[in-house]
């Protein structure tokens, strides 16, 4: 597999917007707030490292790093914070070049997107990164295929990398109408497969077939106020 960054065009400046997909990567009412409502608020962080010993979040499509950076900088806040691993997916990663550009929008994040923008050299399949403590895991690829590796690893096949059970899922893809590759049923079965008992899920879309498509994967879903004047996001939780 080789690897292709995405076409981009930026918007006002520093909100990039996936050519391919015909959508931006985070809202241009405030990336930042943005994932803190739906990501972090919508999965109860990051009141949830409180008492915990390790703590796994995954995502479908890091994108510019933005939800990665924005929860790790809550997790520094914690005082007894859990040992945390971050699991993603991208099948289009930006250059170090398009990853500063977008970054640089968020200041207050500076010293930790430094730190990932030093580590930055993604290769296709499993990458492994620490950043800030954290461990960051970055599958390289289509996602559909590289969760099965997942889901093997967990059942204690020798597939790496073996991951604890997923305590909250930032699903973050384009949207729905655009990229329905990310919002498919298998694949969100997968997911909920690798969900902990009692292991959330926010997404900014409340679109009624991935609600369907969450729902027949296990998870109990509600909807919730969306960020900056949208209706509705969905929260979701596996009993």
């Amino acid at each position: 597999m080789s690897i292709k960054a995405p076409d981009l065009e930026w918007l006002q400046g520093d909100v990039p917007r996936a050519e391919g997909f015909n959508d931006t990567y985070f809202s241009k009412a405030g990336g930042l707030a943005e994932t803190r409502h739906v990501f972090l608020q919508g999965n109860g962080l990051p009141g949830r490292f409180d008492g915990c010993e390790r703590f796994t979040i995954a995502e479908f499509g890091f994108g510019t790093g933005l939800n990665f950076l924005t929860t790790l900088a809550a997790w520094q806040e914690r005082t007894n914070r859990p040992d945390l691993t971050f699991l993603t997916f991208e099948l289009f990663p930006m250059t170090g070049e398009q990853l500063a550009r977008a970054l640089a929008a968020f200041p207050e994040l500076a010293p930790l997107a430094e730190e990932l923008l030093q580590a930055w050299s993604p290769e296709p399949g499993w990458n492994s990164l620490k950043i800030a403590g954290a461990n960051l895991q970055i599958g390289i690829g289509d996602a559909r295929e590289l969760i099965g590796e997942l889901n093997a690893g967990m059942a204690g096949e020798g597939e790496e990398p073996a991951i604890a059970p997923i305590d909250a899922w930032f699903l973050d893809g384009f949207s729905p109408a655009r990229n329905p590759e990310l919002w498919d049923a298998d694949l969100l079965k997968v997911a909920a497969d690798l969900t902990a008992h009692g292991g959330t899920l926010a997404t900014y879309t409340a679109a009624g077939w991935v609600r369907r498509n969450l729902q027949a994967a296990g998870f109990e879903i509600e909807k919730a106020e969306g960020f900056a004047g949208k209706r509705e996001m969905v929260k979701g939780r596996k009993p």
